[in-house]
Order: C-alpha cells, then sequence, then structure tokens
C-alpha cells in the first residue's frame, strides 16, 4: 500500500493530482528510466526529485533469471506464436520489426510507402498491424499484399520484448512511444524513428541525437515518410557501414548499461529499495 500522498499521473483526475502534488515539499517521482541513461534530465528539475527505477520490463529480458516472467499475458490477447518458429528460421540480425502501437493507425498512403520500402528492402520483416474495431485487416488495404506475403510476416499482435530479444530481429522501426524506445535501448536494438504526435518527436530526437542508436526518417513536404527514405534509413542501420556500426555498437553499450541497472546492487534497484524503505518507515 502506497501513502495518501502518493500520485499516478495516468489515472483520470490528472489536474487535480497535478496541482495537489505541485503543493507538496520535496515531491519524489518515480521515472521509468535509468541513471546511466539519462543522468543530466534526471537532475534538470530541481524542484522535483526524480527517481530513476528502470527500464520495467519483465527481468527475463534483463538477467534471465525469471524465465517464466516472459510469458505475462500476452497470449490473452493473441494466441498464435507463429511468428516464433518464423522468426527461428531467419538468419541473425537479418529482419526488420515494424510496429506503431497498441492505439495508433496509419494512413494507407503512409502504410504504402511503408510497405515498398520493405520490398525494396528486400529484407525479411515481422510487421503488426492491429484488426480495426470494424473487424477489417489493415493489411487488406495494400496494394502489395501478395508481395509482401512472400517477404515477411504481418501479424495483428506479438509479444514486443519477446520480438524485439529474438536474435534473429536487427532493426526496429517505430512511432517512438517512450515504452518502445526503451524496449529497443534495453534490448540492443537499433530503430528507425518515425514519430507521430506527444513525446515521440522529442524520444526520436534522443534516439538519434542522444544515445545514437538510430536514425530519424524525414518526411517529405506532405508530411508522408516516402518508400525510398524507409528503404534508405534501413540499409542505414543494418547496413556494415561506418554509421550502422557506430548505431549497432550504441545500441549493445544501451543493452549492457540497462542490465547494470536492474540487478542487485544497481542504481534503479538501489533507488528503488531506498524508496521502499522510506514508505516502510513512514507507517
Amino acid at each position: 500500500m502506497l501513502p495518501s500522498n502518493t500520485f499516478n499521473f495516468g489515472l483520470p483526475g490528472f489536474k487535480e493530482q497535478l496541482d495537489a502534488f505541485d503543493a507538496e515539499v520535496n515531491p519524489k517521482i518515480l521515472v521509468n528510466t535509468f541513471d546511466a541513461l539519462e543522468s543530466q534530465a534526471l537532475r534538470a528539475i530541481g524542484k522535483h526529485n526524480l527517481i530513476a527505477i528502470g527500464p520495467l520490463v519483465p527481468s527475463a529480458f534483463l538477467d534471465g533469471k525469471h524465465p517464466s516472467d516472459n510469458d505475462f499475458g500476452g497470449d490473452l490477447l493473441q494466441k498464435s506464436r507463429d511468428y516464433v518458429e518464423w522468426l527461428d528460421s531467419k538468419p541473425q540480425s537479418s529482419v526488420v520489426y515494424i510496429s506503431f502501437g497498441s492505439f495508433f493507425n496509419l494512413q494507407l498512403q503512409e502504410m504504402e510507402e511503408i510497405a515498398r520500402g520493405l520490398l525494396e528492402s528486400n529484407r525479411p520483416f515481422l510487421w503488426v498491424l492491429r484488426v480495426l474495431a470494424d473487424g477489417e485487416k489493415q493489411e487488406d488495404k495494400l496494394s502489395c499484399r501478395e508481395k509482401l506475403e512472400k517477404q515477411g510476416l504481418i501479424v495483428p499482435w506479438c509479444s514486443q520484448v519477446e520480438v524485439l530479444s529474438h536474435p534473429p530481429v536487427g532493426c526496429f522501426v517505430t512511432h517512438c512511444g517512450w515504452n518502445s524506445t526503451l524496449e529497443s535501448l534495453v534490448l540492443g536494438i537499433p530503430v528507425v524513428c518515425l514519430p507521430q504526435f506527444t513525446d515521440q518527436p522529442t524520444n526520436a530526437k534522443l534516439l538519434e541525437d542522444e544515445f545514437k542508436t538510430g536514425v530519424r526518417a524525414t518526411k517529405n513536404d506532405e508530411g508522408i515518410v516516402e518508400g525510398d527514405e524507409i528503404k534508405r534509413c534501413i540499409e542505414l542501420v543494418m547496413g556494415d557501414g561506418e554509421i550502422g556500426e557506430e548505431i549497432k555498437k550504441n545500441s549493445k553499450k544501451c543493452k549492457y548499461l540497462a542490465k547494470e541497472a536492474v540487478k542487485e546492487g544497481g542504481s534503479s534497484h538501489k533507488n528503488l529499495r531506498t524508496f521502499v524503505d522510506e514508505i516502510e518507515d513512514g507507517f
């Protein structure tokens, strides 16, 4: 049980919670990140004590000590695990994984351009395209669906951390929501950034300029990322050139730092332990 002055800004009544939070003396905020990743940002807001306790992903994908943790409810949403068998058949670091989160739906033109970029890259891919509320499959709208199905696999859902931790995955094309951003860093996967709104452009900038684990695709004058640009970015992060090698090296470094943070005695482990001890002492 948390004390009465604990706040969750993801719940309804956000404005009221924020007002009450600002009235607190030395308020503490638990943040899903880790010290080695964002040390300056964590100290940038002087009046709030930001406590890094992340990355918040199932421990099986960090330390391997609790293998049952990788079965955390995904099958409640999607019974098929065909994508795992499909990934098993692919060479290491050869697959492009594409997902834009649980809520965002791409426009048809955007999907067509992504499809063209994937086909022209000539790399195997795993693409998550959700079934729409009316039951329609988004891939049914694509003009090149038959060609796509010969080169890759389209699924309505998958366990993202399971996919990103699979050795054949070599690139993640993402909208750069924070969960996806952090999971790419934790699991050491280079990214192609296609941000849409809210915090996503900021996260994309961090990935490209600060963490240096990916590249941001450039939109045309109509606000669409064209297939040629998607192909260019995929080849850049998955290729053997200087930029691609640097991105891969930085991705591996972030993966190592994340594991160090959550292991016993690591920064996030100590931060959370201290926070819990302070709560217990307050009762």
